[in-house]
């Protein structure tokens, strides 16, 4: 009877280990057997995953101190244009003309190449493992957290899309000129509530716009011919400098909140409770009874909007997700396998 047990447990371990690196050739997938998300996914497949992205991060943020921005927008952009699936991310193809020329991205979303960058070095570390969807979901949280914002929790297993769509990012993508009423009805299409919409408009806190964003507050605000009442003086005349009243300055540049620019924190608030948000779409945020009260309440409890900040990207974050057998893990975030 001893020989015959020796016999079995060592047959047993001999192909226990056979197998093991069998099992890290393959994703982590949840054990679930319904392909949520989980935030242990890639623990056995690509353990140095995150690490990984982080210094890809570190070193995109260490040569442009604008990156942490972009990185967030690129991410909201992707997310709020039929889920986080990294449909931003692909090239035009003579199949489809992607999200990257919709008028609102064109010339603007900036950040591919640290994508890029990143997905490159995890290719060959952990090949054909690691979607494009979860490493941008991932360098959004890490851009933010290394300047000092808050970090949440990021649940993975995404896929990545095989198409995109110029059409769908026009008509999705909430515009800095359009009424609130508006702007509201595409973040409740996906899934968020009002809180979410303020508290994911705090994003304005770092980060640049482009002059045809908001040149027609210091102009001609609502076809008035003249500029907006309840912009600031002393805002209206620096911005009317920086973006003159002439085409040639459309693609100037302006600090989304001038008093902070490059730090993660309330003073975006702070901006629009003295009428010096830069962005129409932001200072509607006061004028509204539904989401001043949290404008005023976030003005004077950074930890509060830090707290929210994080909950209202983590349910961004897993809006219209692709698992399991949907989508792909592409091989290169600009195109799709085939």
């Amino acid at each position: 009877m001893t020989c015959k047990l020796v016999i079995y447990f060592t047959f047993f371990f001999c192909l226990l280990f056979t197998l093991v690196p069998y099992v890290h050739m393959y994703p982590s997938y949840p054990y679930s057997g319904n392909y949520q998300l989980d935030l242990n996914f890639y623990d056995r497949s690509c353990p140095n995953l995150q690490r990984i992205v982080g210094y890809g991060v570190w070193l995109a943020l260490k040569n442009d101190n604008r990156m942490a921005a972009s990185l967030l927008r690129l991410h909201f952009h992707d997310c709020i244009v039929n889920g986080c699936d990294a449909s931003v991310l692909l090239d035009d193809t003579p199949y489809f003309t992607g999200e990257k020329n919709a008028l609102p991205n064109r010339n603007s979303l900036r950040g591919f190449e640290v994508i890029d960058d990143i997905k490159e070095h995890l290719e060959r570390i952990c090949p054909s493992t690691v979607s494009c969807a979860d490493i941008l979901a991932l360098a959004a949280r890490e851009a933010i957290d290394h300047i000092g914002g808050p970090s949440w929790q990021v649940q993975l297993g995404r896929r990545d899309a095989t198409t995109t769509s110029k059409e769908a990012a026009e008509q999705q993508i909430p515009s800095p000129i359009e009424p609130l009423e508006n702007i509201t009805a595409k973040f409740f299409s996906k899934g968020l509530d009002m809180k979410d919409v303020v508290a994911l408009s705090g994003a304005h806190t770092i980060g640049f716009a482009r002059c045809f964003t908001f040149k027609g507050r210091l102009f001609d605000f609502q076809g008035s011919g003249r500029p907006d009442p309840a912009l600031d003086f002393s805002l209206l005349s620096k911005l009317q400098n920086t973006c003159p009243n002439e085409d040639a300055s459309n693609s100037n540049l302006a600090p989304l909140d001038a008093t902070s620019t490059m730090m993660f924190d309330n003073e975006y608030y702070r901006n629009i409770v003295y009428n010096t948000a830069l962005l129409e779409s932001d200072q509607a945020l006061l004028k509204d009874r539904r989401t001043a009260p949290t404008v005023y309440y976030y003005s004077n409890n950074r930890f509060s909007f830090y707290n929210d900040f994080a909950k209202s990207m983590v349910k961004l974050s897993n809006v219209g997700v692709l698992t399991g057998a949907e989508g792909q893990i592409r091989y290169k975030c600009g195109s799709v396998n085939y």
